[in-house]
């Protein structure tokens, strides 16, 4: 006879300010099957598990019912309170009455009678549920890191501090990422390049760290602890054992029509290439779209000069595949184009720019060797306006921008305006600006100085134009304080542009089946406990990719993604769950279904003899791999037949739930 008991918590008065949670209880307590029911203020409290072991064995319990937050939170902890009391794990229902009832019902009557129903509906489920038993599989010790900017470099030294191989895979030529175009870092000031430099050095001569450059990963199967990755590299059409990185290739190339990436398209560079001078690996890159020789066969004047004969026209595209335990996302971000926003006029003038853009101006390796000139005509600007919250902070229904803070642009203007008063004393800056956000360690302090040592003008407003006189940029824009219209007459305007997640984001986020916002971040099991793992197991989320954060910020988040790596790549073998698919061999028909949306390839074919009542032939089944079959469910829905069905949510135990909430 089954024997099944309810336990409602209080959570504080998470639950129990909107829920009643004593008539949860007491309404449980009549459904088929209990015998126990009982409320508490915190089950997932040592004293709270105590109660359900307790009542697991005075009542001989046959399952449980948890009424309380999300599954997310404390399955695995209310699992091992049953299996410590001798019930097993699997035999455990939750029903989510915080999240789903307590947390969107503010009035207190309907929160309890969906909470009832919630209630009814896990303990239906349980009365159906049997006994299952945990699997293993074995861990591959490597790690793919997505991504060569700060985040993924300082994530692939931590991994491979703890002595576990790791590829990096970069789709540029070089590793650094965007942190590699910085001149400054604030609140220091400090070089970007003298900071990110040695770690590249680090990372390039690690015994345990691949560099995988100028490719893709293309594909991505299996499931945590045992992933198969194929990437592709691309044809780099420079041998990459051979080449030195002397340059000349590049300085004798006569193709210079190509738009320099790394400069932000403010200059042009040849067609083969070395990013830029601490690129690493150190060697050279031919583009085929600016390539004479590859475009038409004329030319080859780079393979003429290179004495260490690295040049090869004839590379291919190269896939690679490998086996990965886990998989770290470190895609980064790029800034948004602001084109379409007309007011700025940023398409019109070239001597309106962003702040990346203005980043290379006033950099000594940038296109104008660290000298501020202005990219119409070459002089010295003595006016500058700086534009906060350009494409940041939007409403939504426009679709003009993004709607949320980009985090950075505060600071980095300071910086900016900081760093032109140093070297320019007589040029006049102007910052516009809705809010100055300094959340971070010396980061207000940084902002004073801009005011008060450095003597920046901010204007609280906004710029509702940017006009083009006589070679004059007007802004106009709005002093709130003051309460009047202003107009300034520059020579330069810096548009602080909003950050948007790397294009290959959302592509990547669907190879690995993570969870992504609707502005295109990765998305966190948990904002607060989980903060650097994604929900699908085994991937990690490391730097901008899961949200716009500065770079202390990134690479304490790299460091804890790599902690998470770490702990999982130190076991031999992983406890997999039994919740996983299996084939009624009398219903399946054969028809493929379910093998090819099987997102893991658990799914073959075999041909078996099939017996049955009035049946004995031999048919072409579905079998399904427990080792590497997720419990999706994706099979079981496909299926036209009916014969998948999944261990733990089988389709006689969701339709007792429906019957129960329909009841």
């Amino acid at each position: 006879m089954e024997k099944i008991g309810v336990f409602v918590c209080w959570c504080g008065s998470n639950i129990a300010a909107t829920v009643d949670v004593e008539a949860v209880a007491e309404a449980l307590k009549h459904e088929p099957g209990v015998v126990y029911s009982a409320t508490y203020q915190y089950m997932c409290s040592a004293a709270g598990q105590k109660l359900i072991q307790d009542a697991i064995k005075e009542h001989q319990l046959d399952g449980i019912v948890i009424c309380s937050c999300s599954p997310r939170m404390h399955e695995a902890t209310f699992r091992k309170t049953a299996e410590g009391a001798g019930l097993n794990p699997f035999m455990v229902e939750i029903a989510n009455i915080r999240e789903q009832c307590s947390w969107i019902h503010k009035n207190k009557e309907e929160g309890t009678a969906k909470a009832i129903i919630l209630g009814r509906a896990a303990v239906a489920k349980v009365r159906h549920d049997a006994p299952l038993q945990s699997g293993t599989s074995e861990v591959i010790k490597r790690c793919l890191v997505i991504g060569g900017g700060i985040a993924g470099i300082q994530t692939a030294l931590d991994v491979a501090d703890a002595g576990f191989e790791v590829d990096i895979v970069e789709q540029r030529p070089t590793i650094g990422g965007r942190m590699a175009q910085l001149d400054k870092t604030f609140p220091t000031l400090d070089c970007a390049a003298c900071i990110l430099t040695p770690k590249m050095v680090d990372a390039a001569q690690s015994e345990k760290i691949n560099l995988i450059t100028y490719a893709n990963v293309e594909k991505v199967s299996g499931f945590v602890g045992n992933f198969k990755a194929t990437i592709r590299k691309k044809a780099r059409f420079v041998d990459e054992t051979k080449c030195t990185g002397c340059g000349v290739c590049a300085a004798k190339c006569p193709s210079r029509k190509g738009k320099n990436e790394f400069n932000m398209e403010l200059d042009t560079r040849g067609a083969v290439y070395i990013p830029f001078a601490q690129a690493i690996p150190n060697v050279a890159v031919i583009d085929p779209q600016q390539c004479l020789k590859l475009k038409s066969g004329k030319c080859g004047l780079c393979e003429k000069v290179c004495t260490a004969g690295a040049i090869d026209y004839t590379q291919k595209d190269e896939l690679v595949e490998r086996e990965y335990g886990a998989i770290v996302v470190a895609t980064g971000f790029r800034p948004m184009d602001v084109s379409a926003l007309n007011e700025f006029g940023y398409a019109e003038n070239a001597d309106v720019v962003t702040s990346l853009e203005f980043e290379r101006l006033m950099n000594a390796a940038g296109p104008t060797k660290g000298t501020l000139l202005r990219p119409s005509d070459g002089t010295h600007p003595k006016t500058i306006v700086f534009v906060q919250c350009v494409g940041s902070r939007c409403d939504e229904n426009t679709k003009r921008g993004k709607p949320y803070c980009s985090k950075i642009c505060c600071m980095y203007t300071a910086k900016h305006a900081m760093l032109v008063r140093e070297k320019y004393p007589d040029t006049d800056v102007h910052v516009f600006y809705i809010d100055v956000r300094t959340p971070g360690k010396n980061f207000d302090e940084f902002y004073r100085r801009a005011v008060e040592q450095y003597g920046v003008d901010y204007i609280k407003g906004m710029v509702g134009k940017v006009a083009n006189e006589n070679g004059k940029l007007m802004v106009q824009g709005s002093d709130l304080i003051n309460n009047q219209q202003v107009t300034i007459a520059a020579d330069m305007v810096v548009l602080a542009t909003a950050i948007e997640p790397d294009p290959t984001a959302r592509s990547i986020g669907t190879m690995l089946t993570a969870s992504m916002d609707t502005n295109d971040f990765f998305t966190e099991a948990h904002p607060k406990l989980r903060p650097v793992e994604s929900p699908t197991a085994g991937i990690y989320l490391s730097g901008m990719c899961q949200g716009p954060k500065d770079i202390p910020e990134t690479v304490a988040q790299a460091g804890a993604a790599a902690s998470k790596v770490i702990g999982l790549l130190c076991k031999d073998h992983l406890v997999t769950s039994p919740c996983v698919a299996q084939s009624n061999e009398l219903l399946c028909n054969g028809c493929s279904q379910c093998e090819k949306v099987c997102p893991y390839g658990a799914i073959t074919y075999i041909d078996k003899e099939v017996r049955g009542p009035g049946v004995r032939e031999v048919r072409r089944l579905a079998q399904v791999n427990p080792a590497v079959c997720q419990g999706c469910g994706a099979c079981t829905v496909t299926c036209p037949s009916g014969a998948m069905d999944l261990k733990g949510f089988s389709n006689k135990q969701i339709m007792a739930e429906v019957d129960a909430i329909c009841r």
